[in-house]
């Protein structure tokens, strides 16, 4: 549970955003449209000409624009917990900092966690609206899929959180984006049904945390049935947020408290 004083670290957070935010422009709001652009439109173009009956019954843009949605949480969630925490561990040592005022390692993690869930709210806020501006779904079911992209996005910085502070250098985290987040993207449902991958491939990504995003959002903006109960889902992701964050709380003490 986030204390008082870890708002304050989001607050700190906030701050420091407002000085940068025009360098996540393009991440955050203009890849939402050109990934709709060219995937949905133009080789969904392709996809539906080849299959009249569509994907999974509709067509390609609308069944790939939840799957977007999702993974761009993801994305987001894994980018807040990667070189961010680094940097402020090793370069600006800026947790240092913080840690030298009455704010705790608690605090400051929960503080970060607060911030990267602002992050994936708001980018996956902008996605629901190019997706209403699509006409991929109305506007209430797009912002109803933001539930369930903001608990995959959190999943993830809380996971990657953990795994940066264990970590001496960013070499690991280019092979972690090279070998984890990038298959997760590519391979959990977001551009084709997981029953297309071979059969012993199939349960990695039912337990990817991107695969159970999707199967919600989806739901929510396309109207199928999910493969799971979405309560499974919830708990599922839940519990990536809950176990990622408390396996950070040790190493943080470790490397930030003398």
């Amino acid at each position: 549970m986030a204390t008082p004083v870890a708002f304050r670290v989001f607050e700190s957070e906030a701050l420091w955003y407002r000085r940068v935010w025009r360098g996540s422009v393009f991440s955050s709001f203009l890849n939402p449209v050109l990934y709709l652009l060219a995937m949905g439109l133009g080789l969904g173009t392709l996809v539906d000409a080849n299959l009249p009956e569509g994907v999974e019954g509709v067509s390609y843009l609308t069944f790939l624009a939840p799957g977007l949605l999702a993974a761009t949480a993801m994305q987001t969630g894994a980018g807040e917990g990667s070189w961010k925490i680094m940097a402020g561990i090793k370069w600006r040592k800026s947790y240092h900092a913080k840690l030298a005022t009455p704010i705790g390692v608690r605090d400051l993690v929960f503080g970060l966690m607060l911030w990267a869930a602002f992050r994936v709210l708001l980018v996956s806020f902008v996605f629901a609206i190019v997706m209403v501006a699509f006409r991929v779904s109305p506007l209430w079911q797009s912002l109803l899929a933001i539930g369930p992209a903001l608990l995959v996005g959190v999943a993830m910085a809380a996971a990657t959180t953990s795994y940066t502070v264990r970590i001496k250098n960013d070499v690991n985290l280019a092979m972690y984006f090279r070998f984890v987040v990038i298959p997760m993207f590519l391979f959990s449902g977001v551009f084709f049904p997981i029953t297309q991958l071979p059969e012993w491939l199939q349960p990695i990504a039912f337990i990817t945390p991107l695969w159970h995003g999707v199967q919600m959002c989806r739901a929510l903006v396309v109207g199928v049935e999910p493969v799971i109960a979405p309560w499974i889902s919830i708990a599922y992701l839940t519990g990536w947020i809950v176990a990622g964050t408390a396996l950070a709380l040790a190493p943080f003490r470790r490397r930030l408290k003398p």
